[in-house]
């Protein structure tokens, strides 16, 4: 699969040419929107001057961007490799998420009977047992399973007991990659030689700053611990990232605090270098080899919270609950147990259920969320006792439920977190939220409409609304090319043409790439097992909670011929529904309809194939056209399922041709009929019918349309209807 970075040369591609120019030297904020704190607003107490640092960039297109699959051509098991290092005698301890093995990379100790690795500490290189990703923690070396394999190949060719730690070597970096690097070290030297420690600064200021940041009970020797200090320009918070085998500085994190309208703190995290890059487990640097329990939180703050009031060994995730990539589980390993507390709401909750996956049910427990525990930082706060809160915790492993009682506390979190349990909501569609209340993990949508109608457009818009917000999501697009669907994306994400812009175009490239964003390679027909593997894998890889596919008929063609079309939709449909239960993602399923008279609406009954498609999803939408209609209204989005809570419901939409975005109409236009008119056969028809200045507004030419079929439907008995 892609990132967004693969895909900046070929977007531009289509984009109108430019001048060429090696390097364009511009400034971006250190900034980044992101799931920087637990959603409830906090106190606000005075408000924090709002500064921001600017890092300057050169930067170009890279000539030869690396653009394998991250996904193996062909899935490795646990078995295979456990076959495979047999096979080459190699020793190994089977660990909860990985394999450790001998590392190839250092050369054997010497034991009592010659040259052997010495005892258990000797295993220090790991390997995925999901994956086959392995890395060394001595010497950082890193690599894919073909990589490990190539490399015990070498060595026994060679007769050799261990090779170099430059043998993997990559691809070299650019002139451009190393310049920006290079500015990258230099920059955090600068705000880490900047920072000012708590101790050296005055009481009132170093108080206001605790209470500021919700951690007035962190005393300054546990800051001074972690490493924490405080960068006056910006007023943030500096996390720094220790690691290497030098214990080197190797990135920060600055962490704001802002006061909104409504005087609500949020809080604004920035990581250089990019999030994408930054693995750092904070406090990892503190955790002795023997310690074999650990507390695991979303946040900094509250990992501090926790050391200082339970003495246990406490480590914070990079991305908080977004996302527990793969390469921290062998640092993570050493230990016996790992009480999850990411926070106090359902969200926290969920993720801890999906990183206890990935870590080993049966080693890892639970903090449940509650009134009287939100989070570490804030029970602190309050004098709770985190020692006692997490000896509460439970076993992320359960064999069975067998009445009411095991049910108990999730039913009532569930009454008691609404809004949460509703799920993420939209940004762009709030009418969207009025009826579906919002987009939550483990269901199945399927999206219908008719063939021209903008289905693709329409459903990479929600997505990628919900993507700003830190939805993981990961894009099937069978019909479209991934180029052309990046550039739709970026076209909305910045709401203007950027072929009229051209130098703004490396500035929001470098703002979108940083979504939580990925892309299958597939284009045209594919096998219901590949794209399976794939999306399994990227949920274990980048914890994808959002997956859409567009769309099923693509996946169709490759199966048995000669079985019956409507039973192989079937078996793919209820595929898709036992993998968005099982790995507790939302797949948006992208179906054509049969083919309708232009005059008819749209039903459920409409979608191509069985009732299967209906009867499994748990929302069913339909975009609808009315194609012999030409004024605004002309589109409306129908939601008729939603298991959720059973509101079905429509609304009318109004596409904008310059940014590819759709909208609800503004008050007063829903008021005007449609009339029956000729329909608009190319974009530049669409975009005139798109175009508010385009409507007639006075309400005499709004109130008295002529009496006719056609007006008597329209935006605004629709809206009436619903």
């Amino acid at each position: 699969m892609w990132r967004f970075s693969l895909l900046l040369k070929g977007a531009a591609c289509l984009l109108p040419s430019r001048s060429v120019q090696s390097l364009r030297p511009f400034s971006i904020p250190l900034g980044r929107c992101g799931l920087a704190w637990p959603a409830p607003a906090r106190a606000s107490p005075t408000c924090l001057p709002r500064s921001t640092v600017l890092l300057s960039f050169c930067r170009s297109f890279k000539k030869n961007a690396k653009s394998t699959l991250d996904f193996p051509v062909t899935p490795i098991t646990v078995t295979d490799i456990k076959q495979y290092l047999r096979s080459k005698e190699i020793p190994f301890n089977d660990g909860y998420s990985c394999l450790h093995v001998p590392s190839l990379f250092l050369e054997p100790t010497a034991g009592p009977r010659g040259p052997e690795v010495a005892g258990k500490d000797g295993f220090t290189l790991f390997i995925d047992k999901t994956t086959g990703q392995f890395l060394c923690k001595d010497t950082l070396v890193e690599g894919s399973w073909e990589d490990f394999q190539d490399c015990v190949e070498v060595m026994l060719k060679e007769g050799r007991t261990s090779l170099g730690p430059d043998v993997l070597l990559g691809y070299p970096e650019s002139p451009e990659e190393q310049e920006e690097r290079e500015l990258e070290l230099r920059e955090v030297q600068r705000i880490w030689s900047a920072s000012a420690s708590f101790s050296n600064l005055p009481e009132e200021e170093a108080q206001l700053v605790k209470t500021m940041f919700r951690m007035g009970k962190v005393t300054n020797a546990t800051l001074k611990r972690f490493g924490v200090r405080f960068f006056k320009p910006t007023k943030s918070l500096v996390f720094p990232w220790f690691g290497g085998r030098d214990s080197s500085l190797r990135g920060l994190k600055l962490l704001t605090a802002k006061c909104g309208a409504d005087d609500a703190v949020t809080y604004v995290d920035a990581t250089i270098p990019k999030p994408a890059a930054y693995h750092n487990l904070f406090g990892l640097p503190l955790v002795g080899r023997k310690d074999l329990e650990v507390v695991l939180t979303g946040y900094e703050v509250d990992a501090m919270a926790v050391s200082q009031a339970t003495g246990l060994p406490s480590l914070a995730l990079p991305r908080g609950v977004s996302c527990l990539p793969p390469g921290l589980l062998p640092y993570l390993e050493q230990f016996k147990r790992v009480m999850l507390w990411l926070g106090g709401d359902m969200n926290s909750w969920e993720a801890s259920k999906i990183f206890s996956r990935k870590l080993g049910l049966k080693r890892c427990s639970l903090v449940r969320p509650g009134e009287q525990q939100p989070c570490p930082s804030e029970a602190l706060e309050v004098g709770q006792s985190l020692t006692r809160i997490l000896k509460a915790s439970i076993p992320a492993a359960h064999k069975s439920i067998v009445s009411f009682r095991q049910l108990r506390d999730d039913v009532y979190g569930e009454l008691a977190n609404r809004e949460q349990v509703a799920g993420v909501k939209w940004g762009r569609f709030p009418e969207l939220n009025k009826i579906l209340k919002g987009h939550r993990k483990g269901e199945l949508t399927v999206f219908t409409g008719p063939t021209g109608s903008g289905k693709t457009t329409f459903i990479s818009e929600c997505a990628l609304d919900l993507c700003m917000q830190g939805v993981n999501t990961l894009w099937g697009s069978f019909e479209i090319n991934n180029v052309r669907l990046a550039k739709i994306m970026l076209t909305q994400f910045c709401m203007q043409r950027l072929e009229d812009s051209l130098e703004q175009y490396d500035a929001w490239a470098d703002k979108f790439e940083d979504l939580p964003l990925y892309f299958m390679t597939f284009h045209g027909q594919q096998t219901i097992k590949t794209v399976l593997d794939t999306m399994h894998h990227a949920v274990y890889l980048y914890d994808i909670s959002h997956v859409v596919i567009d769309n099923l008929q693509f996946m169709m063609g490759q199966e048995n011929p000669s079985i019956d079309k409507f039973a192989v939709q079937d078996h793919i449909i209820g595929a898709f529904r036992r993998f968005a239960t099982n790995s507790s993602c939302h797949v948006t399923l992208i179906i054509h309809p049969r083919k309708e008279e232009d005059d008819k609406e749209l039903q459920t009954a409409s979608i191509f194939g069985t009732a299967k498609a209906s009867q499994e999803a748990d929302n069913v939408l339909i975009l609808q056209e009315k194609k012999l209609v030409t004024c605004p209204g002309r589109r409306s989005l129908q939601v008729a399922k939603n298991r959720f809570d059973g509101d079905v419901g429509i609304f009318p939409l109004e596409f904008n041709k310059t940014s590819l975005t759709f909208s609800a109409p503004l008050k007063g236009k829903n008021k005007l009929r449609k009339v029956k008119g000729d329909k608009p056969d190319t974009p530049e028809a669409e975009a005139n019918v798109a175009k508010p200045e385009k409507v007639v507004k006075p309400a005499r030419v709004a109130k008295t349309p002529k009496a006719g079929k056609g007006a008597a439907e329209g935006p605004g008995a629709g809206g009436k209807k619903q």
